[in-house]
C-alpha cells in the first residue's frame, strides 16, 4: 500500500449503477478506501443515488456557442466538484462497449463547452482520471482486447485529454459475472454454468485484488498498465 499522503488532494470516485449493493458500487467503495489510505480526501458521487438526471437542457446549454454562458444550477454543483478535485476514477459497468446512459450524461451535461473544453487551456488542464470499467467477459474472450482498445479511445483520447487531463487510462477488470458469457462465430450467446462456492468467492476477491493494484498505482502516480 503507497505511504499516506497528508497533502494528496480530493479525489472524485464517480460510480454509475442504479444498485447500491451491485459488485459497480463494491469496487467504487473499495476505490474510495485504497484512495483515503493514500492521503486522498474522498468525494464520493453516487450518480443514481444523487438523482442526477443525465438529459441535457436548456438551461445547461442556453446558447452552445457563448463559452461564458451561464450554466444550470445543477450542473455548476458538479462542476464545482470536479475543479475542486486533483483526481477522479469513474467506477462503471460496460454497457455495449461503452459507460452507462447516466455517465455519458454527466459528461455531456457537466464536461460542457467552455467549461471543460473550448478555451486555450482548459480548466481541467492537469488533472488525472482512472476509468474503472467492469466487464462480464471473461478474461480469455478475444472480444476483451477490441473491448479496452474502444473503451481507450473514447474515454481518453476522445474525451479526457481533449478536455486537458494529463493522464488517463481504462482500467478492464473482467470475469465481473457469475456465469461467463462469450458469443461464437455464429452468433449464438453461450452462457456457462454459475461459479459457487470457493470458486466464486475466488473469482471475486481477483477481482478486488485487479482492482486494488490499479488504483494503488493510479493514486501513487504510476503508469497504469491494463
Amino acid at each position: 500500500m503507497p505511504q499516506h499522503d497528508s497533502h494528496a488532494g480530493t479525489a472524485l470516485v464517480v460510480v454509475a449503477h442504479h444498485r447500491a449493493d451491485s459488485l459497480t458500487a463494491h469496487t467504487a467503495r473499495r476505490a474510495a478506501a485504497v484512495l483515503e489510505a493514500a492521503g486522498h480526501r474522498i468525494d464520493l458521487l453516487d450518480l443514481h443515488a444523487e438523482g442526477f438526471d443525465p438529459r441535457m437542457t436548456v438551461a445547461d446549454q442556453p446558447d452552445w456557442g457563448d463559452r461564458e454562458k451561464v450554466y444550470s444550477d445543477e450542473v455548476r454543483a458538479h462542476m464545482r466538484r470536479i475543479l475542486d478535485a486533483d483526481v477522479v476514477v469513474a467506477v462503471f459497468p460496460v454497457y455495449w462497449q461503452s459507460v452507462p446512459a447516466i455517465l455519458k450524461g454527466w459528461i455531456d451535461r457537466v464536461w460542457n463547452y467552455g467549461f471543460a473544453y473550448g478555451r486555450s487551456r482548459p480548466r481541467l488542464a492537469g488533472k488525472r482520471i482512472l476509468w474503472l470499467g467492469l466487464a462480464g467477459a471473461p478474461a480469455d474472450d478475444p472480444v476483451v482486447e477490441g473491448m479496452h482498445t474502444v473503451l481507450e479511445t473514447g474515454l481518453s483520447e476522445g474525451i479526457a485529454y481533449y478536455c486537458g487531463f494529463s493522464h488517463s487510462t481504462v482500467g478492464l477488470l473482467t470475469d465481473a459475472e457469475e456465469r461467463p458469457q462469450r458469443v461464437d462465430a455464429d452468433g449464438n450467446l453461450l452462457v456457462g454454468r454459475a461459479v459457487t462456492g470457493a470458486e466464486r468467492e475466488a473469482q471475486y476477491a481477483d477481482l478486488d485484488r485487479r482492482a486494488r493494484e490499479l488504483v494503488e498505482k493510479f493514486a501513487a502516480g504510476e503508469r497504469v498498465a491494463t
